[in-house]
């Protein structure tokens, strides 16, 4: 998960530590991708997350995280 005040919201940051998690055998939750771009417009200014498909996405990355958990 990354946010990026740039259009793709640290896309390319995610891919590299994709990556090295290859490389170091490391177990990662890959979907969904949450790459939250132009993150100035989806934060108010105390820092919560404004925008509701951005929203989606972190709820569905959180369970699926909980839900890879349960099986290790």
């Amino acid at each position: 998960m990354s946010a990026s005040v740039g259009l793709f919201g640290g896309a390319r940051a995610q891919y590299q530590l994709r990556q090295s998690f290859i490389y170091l055998n490391m177990e990662a939750v890959l979907q969904p991708e949450v790459a939250i771009g132009n993150a100035g417009q989806r934060f108010d200014e105390q820092g919560n997350l404004t925008d509701d498909q951005s929203k989606q996405l972190v709820s569905q990355l959180l369970r699926n995280l909980l839900g890879q958990g349960a099986q290790g």
